[in-house]
């Protein structure tokens, strides 16, 4: 039972962890096929690096996103 009292916040953890992520790509879901469609094969420092070069024409979601993550 201590085992499961244990792991039980962990595993909520993870999730909350996940549940974020899927949010912050949702935010730049669209920026990112709108503006770095090119670069979308290449790796996500590859999709970061558009996203920055793009910054002006991002959406607030996605601008706050990279803001919140020090980018």
């Amino acid at each position: 039972m201590n085992k499961v009292l244990v792991i039980i916040p962990f595993l909520l953890l993870a999730s909350a962890a996940s549940a974020q992520q899927q949010a912050n790509q949702d935010a730049c879901a669209r920026d990112v096929s709108r503006h770095c469609r090119a670069v979308m094969n290449n790796g996500d420092q590859a999709v970061l690096a558009c996203l920055k070069e793009h910054r002006a024409k991002l959406s607030k979601a996605c601008d706050k996103v990279l803001t919140d993550h020090g980018q």
